[in-house]
């Protein structure tokens, strides 16, 4: 790790290929939205388990979580659970540039959460990147209406977004007295068990839609979970906030690109101006956030 210490961009790079990679990984699921994001969380929980009770300090605060941050975790499971949900479904009914850019915009309905329900306050400026972000939604909704797709794939989208901000506002409430590692490994398994029963309600056997589903959600454990979203983690420790948050944002660009190649998805012009303007905002924001938190 030594070398990529010295040379925290190729892990950046990582990150990047590992997010973008997620939306076009679901494409390739042959099972229902549900069974895939299940699928996905269960590995990950596999893949995390021997990390977590490997290690003595772990298995004593897992086993000792007090009650009020476990019933938060799990309530932080249950709206990470809606929404992947929300999202693979998503990716069924609109294009891989329309929604995984509404999905990034779950950084602007957090601080809208901070406000309503931590006492936080906006400023002026911050409400601006909320109103270019809903512009710009409301453009690709537009473009998406137009093309003839409907409006229904662009509000799972939205939805997911609201989704990831309240299990993102629960991380922020349970991670000042819980470990990151014994937060993650409860909200995941949480999040595994509500998908779990989701797909029972549905009538869908998990293990009926034959391996490639299988490979999709190890595929995406792997590279959108633990190289993705924990290399940033990871990434943070060498450097800033501000770049990482902005290296994030590819990830819709890059997805995008992959899905004109793999899939024939070319964005029109008013899905291009749409995904601008929100990317533009989300950056916005998170540089403000960044500051008023320095």
């Amino acid at each position: 790790m030594k070398y990529f210490e010295k040379h925290p961009m190729i892990m950046v790079v990582i990150g990047v290929l590992g997010v973008s990679l997620s939306a076009i990984l679901v494409r390739f699921s042959t099972a229902p939205s549900a069974v895939t994001a299940a699928w996905r969380l269960l590995w990950t929980v596999i893949l995390l388990t021997p990390v977590v009770f490997g290690k003595k300090e772990n298995r004593n605060e897992l086993l000792h979580l007090p009650k009020k941050e476990l019933i938060l975790s799990i309530v932080s499971g249950v709206f990470l659970a809606l929404h992947f949900a929300m999202w693979f479904e998503s990716l069924q009914h609109t294009s891989v540039a329309s929604s995984t850019t509404i999905v990034c915009t779950d950084v602007i309905w957090v601080s809208l959460g901070f406000c309503l329900f931590l006492k936080g306050k906006l400023t002026w400026k911050a409400v601006l990147a909320i109103i270019g972000a809903f512009a710009g939604s409301v453009l690709i909704a537009c473009s998406d209406a137009t093309a003839g797709i409907g409006l229904y794939g662009v509000l799972l989208a939205l939805f997911a977004a609201i989704a990831a901000s309240v299990y993102t506002l629960i991380g922020r409430t349970v991670r000042e007295t819980v470990s990151t590692t014994v937060y993650t490994y409860t909200v995941y398994a949480c999040c595994t068990a509500v998908l779990l029963l989701l797909c029972a309600v549905q009538k869908h056997n998990i293990f009926a839609f034959g391996g490639q589903t299988v490979a999709v959600g190890l595929s995406l454990a792997v590279a959108s979970t633990l190289l993705g979203h924990s290399v940033f983690s990871w990434c943070l420790k060498y450097l800033s906030p501000s770049f990482i948050t902005a290296a994030k944002l590819c990830e819709p660009v890059v997805a995008a690109i992959l899905a004109v190649f793999l899939f024939r998805e070319y964005p029109v012009a008013m899905q291009i101006i749409g995904s601008v303007v929100i990317l533009i905002s989300v950056y916005c924001y998170s540089l403000l956030e960044r500051k008023n938190e320095a």
